[in-house]
């Protein structure tokens, strides 16, 4: 192997800035910096620091390869093997979906009301459902997929936050094999339909496609979440789940189809619909509020 020429960090970091650039990829200069961040174990914070040093031969060849990576699309939580999610870190891979900054209105709204249990179907890397039991102290949750790749993602997830013996992992569609009621329900479910996914960005070809999209409208998970929230949660229980932009009304009527109420949708930063909460009824009307 032939060494790279001696450069400082900052050439090296102009140098693959300037290629993501090329490759037309959104946010170039931060990415290159994160990489670079990584590659060299720093705090992203600490890089103008070390911009006038030498970088080693081995940090340069780590770095160029993670550009490479980068120029393919891959996104830069796959690089990193993690992601920051309501200020921790998670460990991420191709298994499982990457969690998004919108995903935190999921967890805000989860949070408005004290519970002492939670199921989180289609759990994937566990960062809702691991969020919500380190926020929560006194709680406990079980979480379901379909991947058993993506379990083992969440499991690693609970043992590195220190939550494992708090969280309980099943290899489940949605409801099955699941028993119990909980206070609270969560989920994130495939809601792409099958028409728009030619549309997305490039990123998301590296993440798992049942996570994604149903292969059909979109509102597949909706349906089955809807008819068997009810049988699962305790009195007053909720449920709470992440959305695309253009299906409040039809998740909502779902829900109202299955009896639930105060059902309300919540916004994003962008204005855009982002969750849907409802509540089983109260038992006793006329303390109900609405």
């Amino acid at each position: 192997m032939t060494h790279p020429p001696v450069r400082t960090v900052q050439a090296a970091l102009i140098a693959g800035t300037k290629r993501l650039v090329q490759a037309q990829i959104d946010g170039a200069p931060r990415d290159a910096r994160v990489v670079m961040a990584h590659v060299l174990g720093i705090a992203s914070d600490r890089l103008t620091l070390v911009m006038p040093d030498e970088i080693s031969p081995a940090a340069y060849l780590a770095f160029e390869a993670a550009i490479d990576r980068r120029i393919l699309r891959e996104p830069v939580s796959h690089i990193l093997g993690r992601r920051n999610f309501y200020g921790r870190d998670f460990i991420v891979t191709s298994d499982v979906l990457d969690p998004r900054p919108e995903t935190e209105i999921l967890v805000q709204e989860a949070l408005s009301l004290p519970f002492t249990s939670v199921l989180d179907l289609g759990v994937g890397s566990g960062a809702i459902l691991l969020t919500l039991l380190l926020e929560q102290p006194l709680a406990k949750g079980v979480g379901t997929d379909a991947s058993p790749a993506a379990l083992d993602v969440a499991a690693r997830n609970a043992q590195a936050l220190g939550v494992a013996s708090k969280a309980r992992f099943l290899h489940a569609d949605w409801f099955a094999g699941v028993t119990g009621t909980f206070d609270l329900i969560v989920s994130n479910p495939p809601y792409i339909a099958h028409d728009e996914m030619a549309g997305l960005a490039p990123e998301l070809g590296h993440e798992p496609r049942m996570a994604l999209t149903d292969e059909a409208d979109g509102l597949t998970a909706y349906r089955a979440l809807a008819a068997g929230a009810r049988a699962h949660l305790g009195p007053r229980g909720r449920i709470v789940m992440e959305i695309g932009p253009t299906q409040g009304s039809a998740v909502c009527d779902l829900l109202l189809a299955q009896g639930f109420k105060g059902v309300r949708v919540i916004r994003d930063l962008d204005g855009r619909d982002r969750v849907v909460r409802a509540q089983v009824p109260n038992p006793h009307p006329r303390n109900f509020e609405k």
